[in-house]
Parts: structure tokens; sequence; C-alpha cells
């Protein structure tokens, strides 16, 4: 018989190596997916609902320990999430503090699109400010919007919403739509803004909210959610 072949030690060491970077990656990866900032930081911490999510309890988000939560409401000139109504009843069923968010088109006007939004949303449905999503450009507009024009009709949209609900808005920005239009540094609104895990900084100024885990893994829903913490 002939002898058996041995494999390097440094083969040995290499393959160990591999496998434990392996291990610690998967580690990582479900750390991540359930990572959620500490609560001795950030005491007010909630999440955003939308038809991307499913069925969602609202009684088990408390379980998750969500303070807070923003439904996705109207978006643009006339869209509105199918699950909103479904989503407000249950939501005020729970008793859970809530506000609603509009997805802003810089390619329909402020007088359109503040319609679509005090149509769908109730006069006393929020008891938080309103969020209004920037993240949409101007480039791929039918007609020329110019950058003062977005602003300039965003401007007038924050009015007539604000008009209606009773309060300021809250902006959430985008990363790309902040490095495009500069709005947090030209409008006077309170922030919310995205980054996984980390801290952002994109506005130039601080934020209100935070959307730091966009694919939490939960209890409360058989898709991942997007969670939110308030600054203190």
């Amino acid at each position: 018989m002939g002898k058996k072949r041995m494999f390097p030690w440094s083969w040995r060491i290499a393959a160990l190596t591999v496998l434990a970077a392996l291990c610690f990656a998967g580690w990582q990866w479900w750390q991540w997916q359930h990572w959620t900032p500490e609560r001795s930081e950030f005491p007010y911490q909630g999440v955003e609902i939308g038809e991307r999510d499913g069925a969602v309890d609202f009684r088990a988000l408390r379980a998750i320990h969500a303070d807070f939560v923003y439904l996705e409401a109207s978006d643009g000139r006339s869209a509105r999430d199918p699950s909103f109504a479904q989503n407000l009843d249950r939501v005020r069923e729970s008793d859970l503090p809530f506000g609603v968010i509009h997805s802003y088109d810089p390619c329909v006007s402020a007088e359109v699109q503040a319609a679509n939004f005090v149509t769908i949303v109730p006069r006393a449905a929020s008891s938080l400010p309103p969020a209004i999503e920037l993240d949409r450009l101007a480039d791929d507009c039918p007609q020329n919007v110019s950058d003062a024009a977005v602003e300039s009709e965003l401007t007038t949209f924050l009015n007539q919403i604000e008009g209606h609900v009773g309060q300021p808005a809250i902006l959430k920005i985008s990363p790309s739509f902040e490095e495009r239009y500069n709005i947090a540094t030209r409008i006077d609104r309170n922030l919310w803004l995205t980054r996984d895990w980390f801290q952002p900084d994109y506005a130039g100024r601080p934020w209100t909210l935070w959307t730091a885990n966009a694919q939490l893994r939960n209890a409360a829903s058989d898709m991942p959610v997007r969670w939110i913490v308030a600054q203190p």
C-alpha cells in the first residue's frame, strides 16, 4: 500500500484561517441584521412601515420595543400606499404614536402633491410631524426643472401641508438628493437621515431622526423593517 498523502501544515493553517473568517463573517452578518442602537444612548426608537413590509402586527411592535411608527401614505401626484388605510386603523388600535410620510416628486407641482396628501391624510391623523421623503431627482422629468424651482416648489408644498396638519414637517433626505440640491442648508426643518449602522453626517447639521438599520430582522413582521431612532 502506498503512503497516505499528507497536506503541508501551511495548507491546514490556511484552511482553518478561511473557515474562521467565514464563521466570523456569518456571525457579523447575523449581528448586523438584528442590530439596533443602544437604548442608553438613544432611548426613543421606532419603525417605518409601508406596503413592502407586508402584514405587520402593530401590537407586536411594542414587544420589540418600538416606541413610535411612521406610515408611508401618499406619493407624488396621486399615488398612495395601498396599505395605508389598513395600517392607519391598526396603528390607532395599538396606541403607538405615529406620523405619516409623503414621497415627494420634483416633477409634479406643489399644489397637486399637496392635494394628494391632504386627501389621504386626515387633519388629525398624525400626532408626530409628517415626514417628506426627498429621494427622486428632477433629471428625468418630462420638462426641465431647475434646481431653484425644486427648492421653490418644495417650500410651497411644505407650507400647504403644514397648514393642513398644524405643525412643521421633517425632511427625510437621501444622500443623493442632498448632494444635488443642498436642501438641508436651504430649508430650515428638522432632518431625517439614513445610514445603516453608523450615524449619518451628510447633511452638514444634526439630524432629528435616523434610519439606523434598513433591514432589521424582527418578530413583528415576516419581512425586515426599517428601524429609526430619534435624537435624545
